[in-house]
């Protein structure tokens, strides 16, 4: 087997590892149900399915591509954006729910979004701007808002306890 293309190859394998992964956990934890009468379990078993499939269709692409569509190899792993973009997500978790065990009280969904526009930007710091990571910041509030608690009306804290009481 020659693999053409590295990059295809690897992105083929993770789709259909992340694909099986999530039908192999819809399957065996959630009921799946039919056609007819779907289960809680039947939309993230097709969507794993789907996603494998997916997988399969990129990596098979990967070994059949013709020389020229060949591309280089893969490089090293960019360890400073996997550890900001991370970091930006944990903190909006944090923020949103909290830390009970140690006595955070959530710190709302307005803080969390700032967080984590804030740390995902220093993942990239050829193009970063204070000002236009805050004006996204605010933009991306505002939305979040009112997708969220006006709209859909989630109970979601918005603010700190100590600021709403």
């Amino acid at each position: 087997m020659n693999i053409k293309s590295q990059k295809d190859f690897f992105s083929g394998v993770m789709f259909m590892v992340v694909g099986g992964g999530f039908g192999w956990g819809s399957y065996s934890s959630y009921s799946v149900g039919t056609g007819a009468r779907m289960g809680p379990g039947y939309f993230p078993l097709m969507l794993g399915a789907l996603l494998a499939l997916l997988g399969f269709f990129v990596l098979l692409g990967s070994i059949l591509a013709r020389e020229e569509q060949a591309d280089h190899e893969i490089g090293s792993v960019a360890w400073r954006p996997l550890f900001f973009i991370l970091a930006a997500n944990l903190s909006f978790g944090v923020c949103l729910g909290g830390l009970p065990s140690i006595g955070l009280e959530p710190l709302g969904m307005i803080i969390g979004i700032f967080a984590l526009t804030l740390i995902a930007s220093y993942a990239d710091m050829h193009n970063f701007s204070f000002k236009g990571n805050l004006i996204l910041a605010v933009i991306l509030s505002i939305g979040s808002y009112l997708a969220f608690i006006l709209l859909l009306q989630l109970q979601i804290p918005v603010w700190p306890v100590f600021i709403t009481g």
